[in-house]
């Protein structure tokens, strides 16, 4: 029995991808079976239909009409007997319920101005340090740019992250033409609110800037400045805990309020679960320095996402949107009023989630999440494509990335794949060159990461690997999104040591021309939303093609021994290289380029 059904051919399903609830979607199975059935499943229901298909040329034909937002799973039956489901490639294998996913969302936009772009992440105490600044503070600051930060537990056997390098709003700016330069349309800072900690992920106060970082005046003179050089701030809002050494919880009386940690009576009590006052209380997976927050609690939930809330106040002075920090810890409800209040205030800003697996259908904590179903995020750091770049550029898998891809373009709706941030290094991971090598220490003692650098020979080869991740990184759907100090030639193992001071003046400058390259390679039009198209792949080499319209960019990337050819009519240039190809091109092995009608 013959049968081909691939979710990503219109021929095959009308609708790539996601789709609107309400919304008609055709299925074709092109099959010699006698007789052909859809059954299709709501998720969380145990309730399926069954939908018989009608005879077409070459197969069999039914429509199905998804009268809600979620997740619908969906497989064939052929002759009422072969059950026809995915292939781990996603197109049609006999199998036992191995169904497809259908997306379904409530129809909603995200932000055009995002597409085209280049996010840049910047960890702000390790970026830049302006002379123009100097902060007065009691905190404990390093004496040179260029030392470690403060890796080994103390006496208590805790890390504390209380040494600072100084990083500022105002070095922050000095550098917008640096970013420019790269191609930069937005830039994504690590928390920049007053905190005990340098990273600041253990927010004191809200309302105010840290004043390591600057005034608020810094911040608007940052903003405006950004925007003069066409780059939006997206702020990292911590919203799922607080410090302990806070305003709100105030355990070690450092501030004049009353804490919830101090009386039952403060203002801020019902913002946190006790489970035996004072001491013992929920806190971010056990630290104590920590303590989670109830995002359902009214009082709290006005206080971040009202009308005067925290997210519409910083929206309100000019923000290009938030990333919301551990975004599957906090309730699809509470992610609903956070984006209510920063689209009231400008429907443009930017709403990214963190979430580290498929967030199509993740389930946290028993609960399948709705972040794409119309009333969530814009988009989400993808992590999974991280991981399946690593495994194509350094074990050369091209199979698990190509249907990576497929995946995401299948399972996501795509006015959120087209705005997720494809990341290939983070401030909680190893640097991306770091993980790209061969030879690093197999060892957890912190001493050796500290201490630890390639050398010359796997230095060279983790950068062509970078070179490859990247190029894959600006070209996939998704927005390119940089770990500062990544286009650098940064290295270095797990927090703290991956968010040691940027390299000013000692840069790998080939590896940052490479960078700049790509952000004007960003900038062509099929990048702005445009469609993939996967032209080929196997085991070691992936060929796609993005298209806008009239202008396609076709990039290859080969890293086996195998040969490939291009056929194409007339004069076109490859990239990379530079070279100008007539009617064809071949992959070589090893390589990698990019196909265009001009140059750039």
């Amino acid at each position: 029995m013959n049968y081909y059904y691939d979710p990503l051919d219109t021929a095959c399903k009308s609708a790539v991808g996601g789709v609107k609830a309400g919304q008609t979607v055709r299925f074709t199975v092109f099959t010699d079976a006698f007789s052909c059935g859809l059954v299709v499943q709501a998720d969380g229901t145990g309730d399926s239909c069954y939908l018989e298909m009608s005879a077409c040329d070459g197969g069999y034909f039914c429509e199905f009409t998804p009268a809600k937002a979620g997740i619908y799973w969906y497989y064939f039956k052929l002759e009422n007997q072969c059950e026809l489901g995915a292939g781990k490639d996603l197109r049609a294998c006999v199998c036992e319920k191995n169904a497809w996913q259908l997306s379904v969302f409530n129809d909603y936009e995200t932000p055009e101005w995002v597409k085209n772009g280049v996010v840049y992440q910047i960890f702000p105490d390790s970026f830049c340090k302006s002379e123009k600044f100097a902060a007065v503070t009691d905190k404990k600051l390093h004496e040179s740019w260029e030392e470690l930060p403060v890796y080994l537990p103390d006496e208590c056997g805790k890390v504390k992250n209380d040494d600072f390098f100084g990083g500022n709003f105002r070095g922050i700016e000095e550098k917008l033409p640096y970013l420019k330069s790269l191609g930069v349309t937005a830039v994504y800072l690590n928390p920049v609110f007053e905190a005990a900690s340098n990273h600041r992920y253990d927010t004191g106060d809200y309302e105010k800037f840290d004043s390591l970082l600057g005034t608020r005046e810094d911040f608007v003179s940052l903003l405006a400045a950004a925007e003069e050089n066409g780059i939006k701030l997206v702020l990292d809002g911590v919203f799922n805990h607080t410090g302990a050494d806070s305003v709100y919880f105030n355990k070690y009386g450092n501030y004049p309020s009353l804490g919830a940690y101090q009386s039952e009576n403060s203002p801020y009590f019902s913002w946190y679960t006790f489970y035996s006052f004072p001491d013992r209380y929920a806190s971010w997976w056990g630290f104590d320095t920590l303590p989670g927050v109830n995002e359902s609690d009214p009082s709290y939930c006005a206080f971040i996402a009202g009308e005067e809330g925290v997210v519409a106040k910083y929206t309100a002075m000019g923000l290009g949107g938030w990333r919301l920090d551990v975004a599957d810890e906090l309730p699809d409800e509470f992610i609903g009023k956070i984006r209510r209040a920063l689209k009231t205030v400008n429907r443009d800003a930017l709403l990214i989630g963190e979430v580290w697996e498929d967030a199509s259908d993740k389930i946290a904590y028993g609960v399948r999440r709705k972040y794409f179903q119309g009333e969530g995020l814009d988009g989400v750091t993808n992590y999974p494509f991280k991981a399946a770049a690593i495994a194509f550029v350094k074990e050369r898998d091209a199979e698990t990335f190509a249907n990576l891809i497929r995946t995401q373009i299948d399972h996501y709706p795509k006015q959120s794949l087209d705005v997720c941030f494809n990341v290939l290094g983070t401030h909680d991971t190893r640097r991306i060159l770091t993980e790209l090598a061969d030879d690093t220490p197999k060892t957890s003692d912190k001493r050796v990461w500290a201490e630890f650098r390639l050398n010359q020979w796997d230095y060279a080869r983790a950068k062509e690997r970078l070179k490859i991740a990247s190029l894959l990184q600006y070209t996939v759907p998704g927005v390119p999104c940089v770990y500062y100090g990544d286009e650098a030639g940064m290295q270095g193992f797990k927090d703290p040591l991956n968010r040691l001071p940027f390299p000013w003046g000692k840069e790998d400058g080939a590896l940052t021309q490479w960078y700049r390259f790509l952000g004007r390679l960003r900038a062509l039009a099929p990048f702005g939303g445009g469609e993939y198209k996967e032209l080929y792949f196997d085991r070691r080499a992936l060929i796609f093609e993005r298209r806008k319209g009239e202008s396609a960019v076709v990039v290859a990337v080969n890293r086996g021994s195998n040969e490939y050819f291009l056929r194409f009519e007339g004069r076109i240039f490859e990239l990379v290289s530079g070279e100008e190809c007539i009617d064809g091109a071949t992959v070589r092995p090893y390589f990698y380029g990019v196909y265009y009608t001009e140059r750039i």
